[in-house]
C-alpha cells in the first residue's frame, strides 16, 4: 500500500509557473518539476476542494494550467469537521489567523489520514517551529499530524 500526498497549492504554482529569474524560486520549480514527474507515483496522490479552488483563481491561462495538472488527482471534501478544526488552528492555534487556508489544508489532512502534506509554503507550514506546534495541536486534539514536508524531503536518492 502506497503512502498518501496531499498536495498543497504552492506546489502546483512551483510545478506549472513561469521560469523564475530568482535562484531560490527557481530551485524549488526545478526541485518541483523532477518531485512532480519521478517521485509523485511513489504515492497516493490527493488535493482538495480548497486546493482546486485556489489554483482557478488568478490569470485564467496559468489557472487553466494549474487546473490541467491537478486533473485526475482525487479532491478530498473541505467538510464543516475540517472547517471547525482548522477555525480552532487559528483560534489561538498555531496557525496565524491571517491565514486560515493554511490551516485548512492541515485539517483536512488530518481528518483524511493523510500522511504527508507536501508544500513549499515555509513560513506557515513546512517550518520547523509551526511545524511542531501543529503536531502538537493535532496530538492533543486527538488527530495524527500529517509530515509537513517540502518536495525536497520527500525525494529518493
Amino acid at each position: 500500500m502506497k503512502a498518501s500526498v496531499y498536495v498543497e497549492t504552492s506546489v502546483i504554482s512551483y510545478l506549472t509557473g513561469r521560469p523564475s529569474r530568482d535562484v531560490i524560486v527557481a530551485g524549488r520549480q526545478a526541485l518541483t518539476i523532477e518531485w512532480w514527474g519521478t517521485c509523485l507515483q511513489r504515492f497516493d496522490a490527493f488535493v482538495s476542494a480548497l486546493v482546486v479552488t485556489e489554483a482557478e483563481d488568478g490569470d485564467p491561462s496559468a489557472a487553466q494550467t494549474r487546473l490541467l495538472a491537478i486533473e485526475g488527482i482525487p479532491a478530498l471534501d473541505v467538510t464543516d469537521a475540517a472547517k471547525t478544526l482548522a477555525g480552532q488552528m487559528v483560534d489561538g492555534g498555531p496557525i496565524p489567523k491571517e491565514y486560515p487556508e493554511d490551516a485548512l489544508h492541515v485539517a483536512v489532512c488530518a481528518l483524511n489520514g493523510i500522511d504527508y502534506l507536501v508544500t513549499w509554503n515555509c513560513t506557515h507550514l513546512a517550518n520547523a517551529t509551526i511545524r511542531r506546534q501543529v503536531e502538537r495541536f493535532l496530538e492533543r486534539a486527538g488527530y495524527v499530524c500529517p509530515v509537513i514536508c517540502t518536495p525536497e524531503e520527500l525525494m529518493e536518492e
